[in-house]
C-alpha cells in the first residue's frame, strides 16, 4: 500500500489542519462541513479561531507540526490566501514542512503555478457525478500537470457506492484515499433520504461504506482512512504532542492526549486562605491560580481536599484550555 506523505504525518499525529473557508462552488449531498463553518470565511488553525497570520504559528508550534493539511470548504476560492500562510509556514519551519491541499476543483495550470515551491501534495475531489467518465475529466487532465509541475498528486474521496469506477485513474496518480463515509448534523436529511444507518453506535460511520470500498482498496495505491482511525488514533495522537508542549508540570496527560488537574474553588472570603495553605503546604509548581479558583495536582487535591475550604473537583480536558471531557466532583 502506498501511502502519501501526508498520509504518514497524519498517522504521527503531526499534521496541523488549517481551513481556509467554508465557502464552496460544490453542493455534494454529503458534506459533513458543520453549519457554523459552511459558507463562512473564518479561518481555523486546529479548531482554533484565527484573527491575524501569526496565530497559524502559534498553534503550529504548540503540536510541533512537521506539514500542515489544506482544506474548507474550497481552498481555491481563496488561492492568495493559500499561497500567503503557506509562504509563511515553509518560511518559519522550513521547506521540509510538508503542506498538501484539498480540493473538489481540477486546478488550472496558472493555479499549480502559484501553489508551486509552497504546496507539496494535491488531494483531488471529483464529485461522484464524473466518476463514470473519469478519464475524460479535467481532474485527469488536472492531475498529469501536477505530476509534471513536481507535485505530489492524488484523488481523495468518501466512500460512495461506485467508487471501483475510479480504477482506470490510478496510473495517473500517486496515491488515492477512501475517507469512511460519515453521519453529520448537516448531511443527516440527505443520509436519512437514501436510507443510509450508521454502523454502529461509537462512530459516524456509515453501514456498507466499507464493502463500497472493497474492489478499489485490492490496489496498492489505495488507502482506507477509516471513522475510527481518525477518532481513536490520529486526534490522539495530535492531542498528545499539543499536551507535550503545553501541559503545566502539575498536569497529568493521559494516553488518550487529555490533560487531568483538579481544582479548587474557594467559598466568598476564603481564597486568600486557600492560597496560604498552598504556599505553605505544596511546592511552587504544584499549583496555579487561575479566575476560576486555585488548580493544582488532582492527587494533591485529594490528599489535602480537606484543609481547602471550597468547591473542589477533577477535571480531565483537551490540552492548551481545550473542551472538558469530564469533570468528577471530590
Amino acid at each position: 500500500m502506498t501511502l502519501s506523505q501526508g498520509c504518514v504525518l497524519c498517522h504521527q499525529g503531526a499534521k496541523m489542519v488549517l481551513f481556509v473557508t467554508g465557502r464552496c462552488h460544490r453542493t455534494c449531498w454529503y458534506c459533513p462541513l458543520s453549519s457554523e463553518r459552511k459558507g463562512t470565511d473564518t479561518v481555523y488553525a486546529n479548531e482554533v479561531p484565527i484573527d491575524a497570520p501569526s496565530q497559524i504559528i502559534e498553534v503550529a508550534e504548540t503540536m510541533s507540526a512537521l506539514g500542515t493539511g489544506v482544506t474548507g470548504g474550497e481552498p481555491l476560492l481563496c488561492l492568495e490566501k493559500v499561497t500567503e500562510y503557506c509562504r509563511m509556514l515553509k518560511d518559519y519551519f522550513g521547506t521540509e514542512h510538508q503542506i498538501h491541499l484539498y480540493t473538489a476543483k481540477a486546478p488550472s495550470d496558472s493555479e499549480l503555478a502559484e501553489m508551486q515551491g509552497l504546496v507539496d501534495e494535491i488531494r483531488l475531489h471529483p464529485p461522484r457525478e464524473c466518476w463514470d467518465t473519469i478519464l475524460d475529466s479535467d481532474f485527469i487532465r488536472s492531475a498529469q500537470r501536477a505530476k509534471e509541475m513536481g507535485f505530489d498528486i492524488g484523488i481523495e474521496v468518501p466512500a460512495l457506492p461506485g467508487l471501483e469506477l475510479l480504477i482506470p485513474a490510478l496510473p495517473y496518480l500517486d496515491f488515492l484515499n477512501i475517507n469512511e463515509l460519515e453521519w453529520g448534523e448537516t448531511n443527516a436529511y440527505a443520509m436519512r433520504e437514501r436510507g443510509y444507518d450508521l454502523a454502529d453506535e461509537l462512530h459516524n460511520a456509515i453501514y456498507g461504506a466499507r464493502e463500497w470500498a472493497e474492489e478499489l482498496v485490492k490496489h496498492d495505491k489505495v488507502h482506507w482512512c477509516s471513522s475510527g482511525f481518525k477518532d481513536s488514533v490520529q486526534l490522539r495522537e495530535r492531542l498528545k504532542r499539543i499536551a507535550e508542549n503545553t501541559a503545566r508540570p502539575f498536569d497529568e496527560i493521559t494516553d488518550d492526549g487529555t490533560i487531568v488537574y483538579g481544582i479548587v474553588e474557594p467559598e466568598v472570603g476564603e481564597r486568600e486562605a486557600v492560597l496560604r495553605f498552598c504556599r505553605e503546604r505544596l511546592d511552587p509548581d504544584s499549583f496555579e491560580e487561575s479566575a476560576d479558583g486555585i488548580e493544582m495536582a488532582w492527587w494533591l487535591l485529594e490528599e489535602h481536599k480537606d484543609g481547602m475550604p471550597g468547591k473542589k473537583c477533577v477535571i480531565e480536558r483537551y490540552p492548551n484550555r481545550g473542551m472538558v471531557v469530564e469533570l468528577t466532583p471530590l
